[in-house]
């Protein structure tokens, strides 16, 4: 079952025969590595949803320098909402950071699951919910949190990133210098701290 179908099945609770005609409504398409699926100053009319590769959500502020709001791994789902649900322009950038399988969804398709499928919908709203959570978590900590915390989580949320991203996009998407990310890295090193 690919990955998209098992979060259908599992995780909007479409019935295991019908997850077929869903693919019917989205299309898969293969995004070769610094791709935009979305660049400042565009309309998001979709949401992306990653069957293979990593895809990354940033920000550039006006002295140039880049800001990471989020990275998509594999069964992820990564949009600019307020672009797709109120026609603004984007100011952020969705990029492949490696060559991906990424599936494009609509509005329509959920609209479409949400009549075909009503159980869907409840699933949907607590994953809305769990998102907007995550995401008060991520200001928190990037407001309260040592940058040590922040490595940690991160860490812990996104196991093999680490492998597959370089330094500075983790120290962005930790609201730190590279230079601070090698400081914190290295007085974990000192603490012989193992990631697990």
């Amino acid at each position: 079952m690919s990955v998209i179908n098992n979060y259908l099945s599992k995780v909007l609770n479409v019935p295991t025969e019908k997850i077929n005609l869903c693919s019917l409504e989205y299309e898969i398409k293969k995004v070769p590595k610094n791709t935009f699926l979305l660049q400042s100053g565009e309309i998001c009319k979709n949401v992306f949803f990653v069957e293979k590769g990593l895809l990354r959500m940033y920000s550039i502020d006006k002295n140039g320098k880049e800001h990471i709001i989020q990275f998509a791994p594999e069964s992820w789902l990564i949009s600019d909402r307020s672009s797709l649900y109120f026609n603004e322009k984007s100011i952020y950038y969705i990029e492949a950071v490696e060559e991906s399988e990424v599936i494009y969804l609509n509005l329509d398709f959920f609209n479409k699951l949400v009549e075909q499928y009503p159980d869907s919908i409840e699933r949907s709203d607590i994953l809305v919910q769990k998102h907007v959570k995550s995401l008060q978590d991520r200001i928190n900590s990037l407001l309260g949190e040592t940058a040590e915390e922040r490595y940690l989580k991160f860490v812990k949320m996104f196991p093999d990133l680490l492998l597959r991203v370089p330094q500075w996009m983790v120290a962005s998407f930790l609201g730190i210098t590279p230079e601070s990310l090698s400081r914190v890295r290295k007085e974990l090193a000192r603490k012989n701290f193992i990631i697990d």
